[in-house]
């Protein structure tokens, strides 16, 4: 039998056919695909569905639930995008036994007892094979060749194989420590070419077998399956976008620095830190303060309260405002989230104390947004389920479209799911002040971006201090944070977080117990450090200077799904050594950043993969394809750009909005060929989507030694002038005028 498939269901909507019959026959039975075989004597166990549906060239979902289960209104948790799905399925053949269906450039082999379906290439060759198992609740799967990765923030190690993971949200003791907050998604890619994500709230992986399993924590659901193929990584990556949604654009004052404060003496200290901010030219876009119950005196009354504590913000609008005009945005801490919360904002809610609406505790903000409050830190959140921490992710989002709905939206979660990259950022949590969890945020960082959470970053020196807690730590981690997409300073004892901090002689308050406090916190002859300062405002400077870069990347993650920080598989596939390295990334696809992880080191050995690189410092030209060792004193951080870059950098700034007449400086690393986009738009709003952007496309021949620009897409500047270097060479100018034009280095 053959028949077309246009956007339908396999299996499950066939009518009346044998195909039917048979597979209602086979799925008869429980456990319906056990170790023992098709067993015809169950005949009293539940009849089983099971749906096979192409929701895009490269997507297969498998789905597996009673007969009679709505399987749409089943597996519905708000993760998946909204998106269009087409399917490009078009053959079926069927036997007793085995049924083969013909999936664009690729068949599906599908027997039925046990249930198997495997994936193959025209030529045979096997891409993924599912093998269930013990009724609708567990699934055998191959690795294929290379690392896994994935599972979603705060798993150790990066690569997943020879692992248990039991996805539970949240985490305790040294986990806690050195990991941070727990972000599960039950997505895994092999670096062989393969992604499944498993749409189940609870489950849990057995990664130590020679196949992987996943045992779903609610059998009698059902499971829903996404199995994604790609030739490259980029293509993963862009199914997974397609899936689950593509990264937002941000404002581009969130790529900035953010100065979080905890306890508040007075409204003169406030204005005081953001005025000191600016009289000593270090850069900061945003001042984030925490609540009161988490600090003895916060920003309001109390935990979870909307009300603002008048001794840190007597008049809080007239607050707002002053620090609006020192061009500061402030973010404020909010906790206690209802624990069934649920719906969407636009939705009519009732009051939240009887049903934990989303619309009813949207309005609970409505007020500070009022008073100009910018941004948003939902903390906490770690006993919410899948469906209530998505509610809250897009809350944040769609409660602020509906407020001001041409303003970008800012949300830094604690909590988040497949999903959360529409809608908000992430950062890792309440970790410690050492150096093992300095050296994890790496890793950790790098596989937020491979489950597609583009914008992640860490509290800076880390949030409980220890007797690790030194200079030298905040030093390290700071110039790390500099080149993540979360540039934010946070933690106990947070005026030791102010990069003048360690030059003041005085950290008061300890915000811990006296006795602990005695024992961690740096002695008063470690706080006249003169060094810090002049290295912070170092990687300040460069993170600003580097915004139309960052902002680029941005732009082409909102495009394609590729994330900020990016683990060197994604761009070197084919390099064994590269594949699992944890200590090393991509910041966008032009620059390499291996940061410095334990105390006293003066010597940095970094793996540097296949072609030339440039010591982004020092202009130094070095070979990859083999570790490298760099001398490293306190002051550098090992960033490399590779042969081929073009790394557009901008003018020193204050704040990332600040006006500048000085122009655009596109800076060359010769030694191979190489693109990249200059992507720009007005930063805050949303007239992007109404082609209101400038996208330029910048192509470097190495052949010819010449840099060719031209439009890209948008709305074209003409005029727009652009300084133009080789690596280490004297500049040039040129004007773009709207038609390509050429320069020859």
């Amino acid at each position: 039998m053959a028949a077309d498939l246009s956007r339908r269901t396999l299996l499950r909507n066939i009518g009346a056919s044998a195909m039917t019959t048979l597979l209602r026959e086979r799925l008869a039975l429980a456990p319906f695909l056990s170790a023992a075989g098709f067993d015809p004597s169950h005949t009293g166990d539940p009849a089983l569905q099971l749906s096979l549906t192409a929701v895009g060239e490269n997507t297969l979902r498998v789905t597996i639930a009673a007969v009679g289960v709505d399987l749409e209104q089943t597996f519905t948790d708000g993760s998946l995008s909204a998106r269009s799905w087409p399917s490009p399925m078009s053959q079926v053949r069927t036997s007793e036994a085995v049924r083969s269906i013909q999936w664009g450039k690729r068949r599906i082999q599908m027997s039925i007892d046990p249930l198997r379906i495997a994936v193959e290439d025209d030529d045979g060759h096997l891409r993924q094979e599912l093998r269930f198992e013990s009724g609708m609740s567990q699934v055998r799967f191959h690795y294929g060749d290379g690392p896994v990765f994935g599972l979603g923030e705060g798993v150790h190690p990066l690569d997943r194989r020879g692992t248990t993971d039991a996805m539970r949200n949240g985490q305790h003791g040294e986990e806690l420590k050195v990991y941070g907050a727990r972000v599960p998604i039950p997505l895994l890619i092999g670096a062989s070419g393969w992604g499944l994500f498993f749409h189940e709230p609870w489950g849990s992986f057995d990664l130590t077998g020679e196949t992987g399993m996943f045992r779903s924590g609610e059998s009698a659901r059902g499971l829903d399956i996404f199995l994604m193929l790609g030739d490259t990584p980029a293509q993963l990556m862009r199914e997974w976008a397609e899936l689950t949604g593509y990264p937002h654009m941000p404002p581009i004052w969130a790529l900035g620095y953010q100065q979080s404060h905890r306890t508040l003496a007075s409204r003169e200290e406030v204005l005081k830190e953001a005025k000191t901010f600016r009289e000593k030219q270090l850069p900061c876009d945003a001042l984030i303060y925490l609540g009161t119950g988490f600090c003895p005196s916060g920003w309001n009354t109390g935990h979870g309260s909307f009300v603002f504590n008048d001794a840190a913000f007597p008049d809080p609008e007239a607050m707002i405002q002053q620090l609006h005009a020192d061009h500061f945005k402030v973010v404020l801490h909010i906790v206690n989230p209802p624990e069934d919360l649920h719906g969407k904002v636009s939705d009519t809610g009732s009051a939240i104390e009887e049903s934990g609406d989303a619309a009813a505790y949207w309005r609970r903000h409505l007020p500070l947004v009022r008073m100009g409050v910018d941004g948003w830190w939902p903390d906490e959140g770690d006993v919410l389920p899948v469906a209530s921490r998505l509610a809250r992710n897009e809350m944040y989002w769609e409660g602020e479209r509906q407020a001001r709905p041409n303003l970008r939206p800012y949300a830094l979660h604690r909590n988040g799911y497949a999903g959360l990259q529409r809608y908000g950022w992430l950062w890792s949590g309440d970790i410690f002040c050492t150096w093992k969890t300095l050296a994890a945020q790496v890793m950790i960082g790098i596989n937020a971006g491979l489950c597609g959470i583009s914008y992640w970053g860490t509290d800076t020196g880390g949030f409980v201090p220890t007797k690790e807690f030194t200079a030298e730590l905040f030093v390290r981690w700071f110039q790390f944070s500099a080149f993540c997409p979360l540039f934010r300073s946070h933690g106990r004892t947070w005026k030791l977080r102010l990069p003048w901090g360690w030059n003041t002689g005085d950290y008061e308050p300890a915000e811990l117990e006296p006795e602990y406090a005695a024992e961690v916190l740096p002695k008063p002859n470690d706080l006249h450090n003169l060094d810090v300062e002049r290295i912070c405002r170092k990687y300040l400077n460069t993170r600003y200077q580097l915004l139309p870069y960052i902002y680029s990347a941005v732009a082409e993650g909102h495009r394609t799904g590729m994330p900020l920080m990016r683990a060197l598989w994604l761009h070197y596939p084919h390099d064994q050594k590269a594949r699992t390295i944890e200590d090393t990334y991509l910041f966008g696809d032009a620059l390499l950043v291996a940061p410095v992880l334990e105390p006293g080191t003066r010597e940095r050995r970094i793996y540097l993969p296949q072609g030339a690189w440039w010591d982004f410092w020092t202009g130094e030209r070095v070979e990859g394809g083999t570790v490298v060792t760099r001398n490293v004193d306190l002051e550098t951080m090992p960033v490399y750009a590779k042969a081929g870059a073009i790394v557009p950098t901008g003018p020193l700034k204050q704040f990332a909005l600040a006006p500048s007449t000085e122009p655009v400086k596109l800076a060359v690393y010769p030694g191979a060929d190489g693109k990249c986009s200059l992507y720009e738009d007005d930063g805050q709003s949303f007239a992007y989507e109404h082609e209101e952007f400038t996208r330029l496309e910048l192509e470097w021949s190495d052949a010819t030694r010449s840099l060719s620009v031209r439009a890209g897409g948008g709305k074209a500047t003409r005029g727009r002038k652009f300084r133009v270097a080789l690596a280490n060479g004297p500049e040039q100018e040129i004007t773009f005028d709207g038609r390509e034009v050429k320069i020859h280095l």
